[in-house]
């Protein structure tokens, strides 16, 4: 056994003489690198349909033949069919954080029925089941990659990111997040200038996101087209890019356009205490008709 500084169980498998433990750690760590992703949709983005068999007996002896394999230094893995633009799905598929809802016990089937007198004490979660097929998934399917509605619901929302151009046409700016510190304003610039004239970029390292302003509606959907097609790669960087939003129309202070009348008939102004006409005064200015008089 050779002194390393790796898990334990790690340096058992690999010098264990059954070849098959040692295909299985590989496989294993394998699954670690794909972060979370289910079989169905590593295969899909990878365009690899597995030949093993189902039977454990078979599994364990197709292991084995192919373990042997790898002793011999041949090629198991067809690596020509792995694209950039896979590796680029299999990011997106990712999960950069844990999945703690993994963990939640399993839904009541006596609480489904509304048979269940456990009540708050019953260990299982006392909820609805989720609708669609997500909700009916079989763990067989999901074990061996076939028939996954978990998979595909991840591979549809991935292809369903396709940077559609937003209704209003004044937009022409797209928004970039996941900028680090040492991407620049000529990386971005090198590379959405190929689409057209750009009116503006403005990079915000704080917040690890920038802005590309265009000076035409036709550029910005050329360059999210473009980048919806293979993604946006600057100095290593996984960069997402959505478009931006269109500018809150704030109000409107233009006298011209406010209205001139209500409709409403306004009280008239009150008359000045230094009228000459006598008859524009209130009634309560007039001292006769509050029961005083002068005497002569």
């Amino acid at each position: 056994m050779s002194l390393t500084k790796a898990d334990p169980n790690k340096q058992q498998w690999e010098d264990a003489s059954e070849a098959f433990l040692e295909l299985t750690y590989r496989s294993a760590d394998l699954s670690t690198t794909v972060h979370c992703v289910p079989l169905a949709a590593w295969h899909h983005a990878l365009d690899v349909k597995s030949e093993a068999p189902t039977a454990d007996i078979n599994r364990q002896y197709y292991a084995q033949n192919m373990a042997n394999k790898v002793e011999e230094g041949a090629n198991v893995y067809d690596t020509s069919k792995i694209s950039p633009a896979n590796h680029e799905t299999l990011k997106k598929l990712a999960r950069t954080e844990p999945y703690y809802k993994r963990n939640r016990p399993h839904i009541c089937s006596f609480f489904v029925k509304g048979e269940c007198n456990r009540g708050d004490e019953c260990p299982y979660r006392h909820e609805a089941p989720g609708e669609g097929d997500v909700g009916q998934q079989n763990i067989k399917n999901r074990y061996y990659g076939t028939n996954d509605p978990v998979a595909k619901k991840m591979l549809s929302r991935v292809k369903g990111n396709s940077l559609a151009p937003p209704e209003d046409k004044s937009v022409t700016s797209l928004f970039v997040t996941g900028v680090e510190e040492d991407i620049q304003e000529a990386d971005i610039r090198g590379f959405f200038y190929a689409f057209g004239e750009i009116k503006s970029t403005v990079i915000i390292h704080r917040s690890k996101c920038a802005f590309v302003n265009f000076a035409t509606r036709i550029s910005a959907e050329l360059a999210a087209e473009k980048v919806s097609d293979t993604g946006l790669t600057l100095n290593g960087h996984a960069l997402r890019v959505t478009w931006g939003r269109p500018r809150p129309q704030g109000p409107k202070s233009d006298a011209k356009q406010r209205p001139a009348s209500t409709g409403v008939m306004q009280p008239p102004a009150p008359p000045t205490m230094n009228a000459a006409d006598e008859s524009d005064r209130y009634p309560s200015q007039d001292p006769t008709l509050q029961g005083s008089s002068t005497k002569v």
